[in-house]
């Protein structure tokens, strides 16, 4: 077990499935005091906190488009452990595969709430807690899609790009104050989002479509949750203490074609 972030407190949104979920354990074998998983479903966080201990993770029932209950969740977590070291804003959600004309702005509006709006609550409520310490990590989730037009991807595509964005713009306010924000851009993931992903994809398309055959990159296979998290929390360590404001592409390769 490695101790790189021994004695540190850490929030993970979407810590209850998939990418979340790996973050929040790796955060946790690596030495984390505290791994506080935020999500709206308190049956999938009991399974990470089950999975890692309950001395060592806390979930809560937090809606990260909800400004007061991000706002009132974040107070918490300082006032219970003392201290915001980490976030990891791993919660996202796709979004219809719709083409822009078909594409429903509720949908479209549902989708920034979360990737967009939820992640810029979360930053903006723990950066004053890390500036004031003059220590913290922040890793946003971007996307091959946030660099890249693809089809079908209008809403979760769009959504990306902003969030890219946004960790370039927090990034260049900070830094030089103790606190490092940055990005990660995975291709295809093997998790639920992906099969929801690729079920929207046999209703649009009328094309039945298995993992090994999107297009990978050159890997010709989605990553597993655990690569991404070995990334996120590479990001997280003082191993990039001089990472600030990037977009680490992890995407096996997709980008190339």
């Amino acid at each position: 077990m490695s101790e790189r972030f021994q004695g540190r407190v850490a929030i993970v949104t979407g810590g209850g499935s998939g990418i979340g979920a790996a973050v929040a354990k790796r955060l946790a074998a690596d030495g984390a005091k505290m791994v506080v998983v935020f999500g709206r479903r308190l049956s999938a966080l009991q399974n990470t906190v089950d999975a890692i201990g309950a001395d060592r993770c806390y979930a809560m029932s937090v809606d990260v488009s909800d400004e007061e209950q991000v706002k009132s969740a974040i107070a918490k977590v300082h006032e219970m452990f003392g201290t915001v070291d980490i976030l990891a804003n791993m919660a996202g959600i796709p979004g219809p595969s719709e083409r822009v004309e078909d594409y429903t702005f509720a949908d479209f509006k549902k989708v920034y709430s979360i990737n967009v709006f939820g992640t810029f609550l979360t930053m903006k409520y723990c950066l004053p807690i890390m500036q004031a310490q003059h220590r913290g990590a922040i890793v946003n989730t971007c996307s091959c899609s946030g660099m890249r037009g693809y089809q079908l991807e209008i809403g979760y595509g769009s959504s990306k790009f902003a969030v890219m964005g946004m960790t370039m713009n927090a990034a260049n306010e900070n830094g030089g104050n103790g606190v490092r924000i940055n990005c990660y851009a995975p291709g295809w993931v093997d998790t639920d989002m992906l099969d929801s992903i690729l079920s929207q994809y046999e209703v649009t398309k009328g094309v039945h479509t298995e993992k090994n055959e999107l297009k990978n990159g050159t890997m010709s296979r989605p990553s597993t949750p655990e690569e991404m998290a070995n990334v996120v929390c590479f990001l997280l360590s003082d191993e990039a203490s001089y990472v600030n404001g990037a977009n680490f592409v992890c995407d096996g390769g997709k980008t190339l074609n």
